[in-house]
């Protein structure tokens, strides 16, 4: 599998590893078992800053698409293709737009809204 990063595309770097792997998992041209470059190997093949791979590798992990196995590397997560189908940055637009609309039809304003989401992105919670 080659993964190609196009710097001109408005699609952030680390984004567009995350795709390319994921369509790989897809297209079954990385399988359940195989094993990735480390952070530091992919960063230097593509040219790129190991926190960009690295912040990659995480969302994949995050998503169950990969697996690290500490110092053994990482591999492709059992579950990885029914795992690749999900999006989850679309799924939290169509659960906020979703909540959004609701909280308007209700009277909450923008500047309620807004407030309100500051304080629970907070550390503390509130």
């Amino acid at each position: 599998m080659e993964i190609v990063i196009d710097i001109d595309d408005p699609v952030p770097l680390f984004a567009q590893v995350i795709e390319q792997i994921k369509s790989a998992v897809l297209e079954q041209k990385l399988c359940p078992g195989d094993t990735l470059p480390s952070i530091r190997q992919l960063a230097n093949d593509l040219e790129l800053n190991n926190k960009t791979v690295a912040k990659a590798y995480r969302l994949l992990e995050r998503d169950s698409v990969i697996q690290t196995k500490g110092y053994r590397g990482t591999f492709i997560h059992p579950d990885a293709k029914a795992n690749s189908a999900i999006d989850l940055n679309e799924w939290v637009l169509e659960t906020l737009n979703k909540t959004l609309t609701e909280f308007k039809k209700s009277g909450v304003t923008d500047s309620e809204i807004r407030i309100a989401f500051a304080n629970l992105m907070k550390p503390d919670g509130y």
